[in-house]
């Protein structure tokens, strides 16, 4: 059975950075994509970043592209998200997910078949 467990989170100011971590086990991930997704208090859930973790090509959100980064370490099943520059607005619960299809769009929810429990990041201004 597919898991994965996020760690990292917590508060910082604006400005800061943090590192979310995503351990992923019972599966062969090789042929997987990795996404963060984030949700603040009363908005849906929105696409932040992804990684194809085969070939690790990556996918960001216009709103994050150039502070964040994700990331693989095949060694340790786990995927990274580095997140710098921290906006207030970056406040929300941050989910990680897996996905096997190779088709449709990355960024869609929909695709995603695991997801972990969530871990919150809030940034104060």
């Amino acid at each position: 059975q597919v898991q994965l467990v996020e760690s990292g989170g917590g508060l910082v100011q604006a400005g800061g950075s943090l590192r979310l971590s995503c351990a992923a086990s019972g599966g062969t991930f090789s042929t997987y994509a990795m996404g963060w997704f984030r949700q603040a208090p009363g908005k849906e859930r929105e696409f932040v970043a992804a990684i194809w973790w085969r070939i690790g090509s990556t996918y960001y959100a216009d709103s994050v592209k150039g502070r964040f980064t994700i990331s693989r370490d095949n060694a340790k099943n786990t995927v990274y998200l580095q997140m710098n520059s921290l906006k207030p607005e970056d406040t929300a619960v941050y989910c990680c997910a897996a996905r096997r299809a190779s088709v449709g769009a990355i960024h869609s929810p929909a695709k995603y078949d695991f997801w972990g429990q969530g871990s919150q990041v809030t940034v104060s201004s």
